[in-house]
């Protein structure tokens, strides 16, 4: 059997970027990518500009750079925003094959298998793991990155509830005949939620993301396909006169609304085919109610765990990306330095409390206010303050927290317009 300091499980961001930042430090890491080869993670792949300030290498990945996007309401009202600080979109394909062969070069074993939630049990020497090829590790720490879903989670910390899900899932299809394809977040119309269009180098991610006890999928499908055949009927993406002018994709997309335009033919020649090549995706993602963050532990004698396994995704938006390499990272840097356990209050003090935060905001930030949703309101008063909209882009862009953001807005609001 092969003996490591380290066995982590997953290699999605956390996983790699852990295994990097180990094996950097001279520990001996091995990495099981239970991925299947070409498979993509269910994921809009959006890396806020507060990641990428913090990791610039993550540039170096196969993206795309979004300086500007398009915010709709429920009701179908379009804010554009321009980014001071610009944020990035990959393919999870891409992305994640950028940082696993960065740990693979940085001394970490990868291995093309998966761990199960009955491979490993505890032993003199910490962990003895057997992965689905029957093959058996030694390691110190085990380490579970295997996403919400984690079975190692499951087992050390215990299962979340259903009511601390959210469901993410949509569709991968062919950029639009343009040279700028629109980045956009619609916020859905009597759902918690958002959809979302990001397009990436080759193809664009179309998703919903919402609450798991909200969710109805026939409804919110053709929610999602209505979303998708009003962005490319904003293109039109045949010629002559059937093509949309430049002009007029200043406006809006028409969007929640009942038209002509859904039921007319060009309408149902996009859903055709589209259907012919659209990729579906689905996935978990973890959305923490605000008195667990108390309670759930990330680490304990000779375990840890990492990004979306522990928790740690943005419960208003569900991102996670930059929680799970912020995640890895401190790890890395406890376990290094021959502390681990210390790791469960490093997170607790960098980016606990903006994430508890943010679970108590959920409700609100879905809710209504002044008798409309928040999110209509908020749109508006952007809309129509330069100020308020300049927060809400760096809020989109991650750059703003949620724990200042009402004085942030309340300052803003009192500016001139």
């Amino acid at each position: 059997m092969q003996h490591f300091d380290v066995l982590i499980a997953g290699a999605g961001p956390a996983g790699s970027f852990a295994a990097e930042r180990l094996a950097q430090g001279g520990a001996r890491v091995a990495l099981f990518d239970g991925q299947p080869e070409g498979e993509p993670k269910a994921c809009g792949g959006g890396v806020t500009s507060k990641a990428l300030k913090a990791w610039p290498h993550l540039l170096e990945a196969v993206g795309r750079t979004i300086d500007e996007l398009d915010l709709y309401s429920p009701a179908g009202k379009r804010l554009h925003l321009k980014l001071d600080e610009p944020f990035a979109v990959y393919s999870r394909i891409a992305f994640d094959t950028f940082l696993r062969e960065r740990a693979r070069r940085a001394g970490a074993q990868v291995f093309a298998e998966k761990i199960s939630g009955r491979g490993f049990k505890r032993s003199d020497q910490g962990w003895v793991v057997q992965a689905q090829s029957g093959k058996e590790f030694v390691t110190a720490w085990l380490v579970g990155a295997d996403g919400a879903n984690s079975a190692i989670a499951k087992k050390l910390a215990g299962p979340l509830p259903p009511a601390e899900m959210e469901v993410a899932f949509g569709y991968r299809a062919p950029l639009p005949n343009d040279d700028r394809a629109a980045t956009v977040v619609a916020f859905l119309p009597k759902w918690v939620g958002y959809a979302w269009a990001f397009p990436r180098p080759d193809h664009i991610s179309f998703g919903i993301a919402t609450t798991q006890d909200a969710f109805d999928h026939e409804a919110l499908d053709k929610l999602l396909w209505d979303f998708m055949v009003s962005y490319y009927q904003w293109y039109r993406t045949g010629s002559g006169s059937d093509r949309v002018k430049p002009h007029r994709r200043n406006g809006a997309m028409n969007l929640w609304k009942k038209s002509q335009d859904a039921d007319s033919s060009a309408a149902q020649q996009i859903k055709t085919e589209l259907k012919k090549s659209a990729e579906r995706y689905a996935a978990r993602i973890p959305g923490l109610e605000p008195r667990t963050w108390d309670t759930r532990q990330a680490c304990g004698e000779q375990w840890a765990l990492l990004g979306d396994a522990a928790g740690f995704a943005d419960p208003v938006t569900g991102e996670g990306i930059y929680y799970a390499l912020r995640s890895a990272e401190l790890f890395a840097e406890s376990f290094l330095a021959g502390s681990p356990l210390d790791y469960e209050q490093r997170w607790r003090q960098d980016f606990g409390r903006e994430l508890q935060r943010a679970s108590q905001m959920r409700r609100k930030f879905y809710g209504n206010f002044w008798g409309a949703p928040f999110t209509e309101r908020m749109i508006k008063f952007a809309r129509g303050h330069r100020g308020i909209r300049k927060v809400l882009g760096q809020l989109v862009a991650g750059d703003q927290g949620y724990t200042d953001l009402k004085k942030k807005l309340a300052r803003s609001a009192l500016k001139p317009l």
